[in-house]
């Protein structure tokens, strides 16, 4: 559908967000109404969301930067039960303690792309715990069991890819979309809620809240979802031979965050630009045509504007100038991410290289050894049991550590 009325919904197709909606016309009247609330869930399984989560997050970002009001709901109980979705295996089982100290980091990170409070179109963050944990099962089953066929739950893509290669789907996995149609259902009682959007990999769920809130309430709901974000290559988002791209600046610096926007593919900068940046879609525009050298300008832009989002300004500044130092300049960059040793030590560069992450074993340390990719102050590391000495270190304590062209640590003595 094209055209929309609403400032939401068309700033979300201009951006790249729109894959699919239960009733887009009929949302695109809604929000012309009104102020809307929508909320999207996050399981608190870790403290931080990968860059993988970022296109949910910026879609809640949207809906508040258009004059409504998004909900953060996240998954207190439906963490202690595990989404079976995207998953070979039973989830593991945590604590409420570490389930409660996960959700107030997330909160941090929620916080750096909205703006949570008491007015209107303020966020808001709730805990499907203070429901789900005080249910009586019998009753639960009852009122809200009934209406979930085996039928179609046995339909679903990861049901049946799971009984397909014969992996086990424990019942309490079996209950996750249950609970998560009736979170649904309970937002839009408590809250006015109307909305629920996620990935298109959650489409099969967010349906299910939209006709459990017609059976059982009499409502209408809505669903909406964006595509699942693939680089122009076809990798998974999010994803690197390192690991994951963590959005808490604790697990992952601002260096390397800001490194791994720039290290954008050419054909996804425009892309990458309007769905994870707030630029003018004009200045989008002229960037994404750039060609050969003059592309890596627009990288730049999407790595400050990125960082910034996530970290802050300052950050995504002192990130940018450690790169122009570093790579044009020929310094070390005070803000590489950096490891630190007593200074009465030798330590392995093999350990270094796995504990910055550049890695992640000792075995792929020493095939990027044997490959020639490891460097120690531009010199080559050539030994598998090469260690710092202290003629590697200068007159301020720092040596600089280069995996490849592109990865750059200090070293430091302490």
């Amino acid at each position: 559908m094209t055209g929309f009325k609403s400032d939401f919904l068309r700033v979300m197709q201009e951006r790249g967000h729109v894959n699919q909606g239960t009733d887009l016309g009929a949302l695109d009247e809604l929000a012309l109404k009104g102020v809307l609330s929508g909320y999207i869930g996050f399981d608190a399984t870790a403290d931080s969301l990968h860059v993988g989560s970022l296109a949910v997050i910026m879609m809640l970002r949207r809906l508040q930067q258009t004059g409504h009001r998004p909900i953060v709901l996240m998954g207190g109980g439906t963490t202690k039960v595990g989404d079976p979705s995207d998953k070979t295996g039973l989830r593991q089982m945590l604590s409420d303690e570490q389930i409660d100290a996960n959700i107030a980091s997330l909160k941090g990170i929620f916080s750096n792309y909205l703006t949570f409070g008491d007015a209107p179109t303020d966020a808001v963050m709730v805990n499907n715990a203070d429901w789900l944990d005080e249910l009586d099962y019998v009753p639960f089953l009852r009122e809200v069991g009934r209406h979930f066929t085996i039928n179609r739950m046995l339909a679903f893509d990861f049901v049946k890819r799971r009984l397909e290669q014969e992996l086990p789907l424990t019942f309490l996995e079996f209950n996750y979309m249950i609970m998560q149609g009736y979170d649904f259902v309970e937002l839009n009682q408590r809250l006015g809620c109307a909305l629920q959007m996620g990935g298109s990999d959650q489409w099969g769920n967010i349906v299910n809240g939209v006709e459990l809130g017609r059976r059982m309430k009499n409502v209408e709901l809505f669903g909406l979802t964006t595509p699942l974000i693939a680089t122009a290559s076809g990798a998974k988002m999010g994803k690197t031979v390192s690991g994951a791209v963590w959005l808490k600046k604790e697990r992952l610096s601002s260096y390397d965050y800001w490194q791994f926007w720039r290290n954008t593919e050419d054909a996804d900068v425009g892309r990458f630009l309007k769905l994870f940046t707030d630029m003018p879609l004009d200045e989008i525009a002229r960037l994404e045509k750039l060609q050969d050298a003059e592309i890596n300008e627009a990288k730049k832009i999407l790595a400050f504007e990125a960082t910034k989002l996530a970290h802050g300004d300052a950050a995504a500044k002192a990130a940018a100038d450690t790169a122009r130092e570093v790579f044009e300049g020929g310094g070390k960059g005070s803000d590489l991410p950096s490891f630190e040793f007593p200074k009465d030590t030798a330590p392995l560069v093999v350990d270094i290289v796995v504990a910055l992450g550049f890695v992640a074993s000792r075995g792929e340390a020493k095939r990027l050894i044997e490959q020639g990719g490891l460097r120690l102050n531009d010199a080559p590391v050539t030994a598998i049991t090469a260690t710092i000495q202290g003629g590697d270190i200068d007159a301020t304590g720092t040596a600089r550590l280069s995996a490849g062209k592109k990865r750059h640590a200090l070293v430091k003595a302490v």
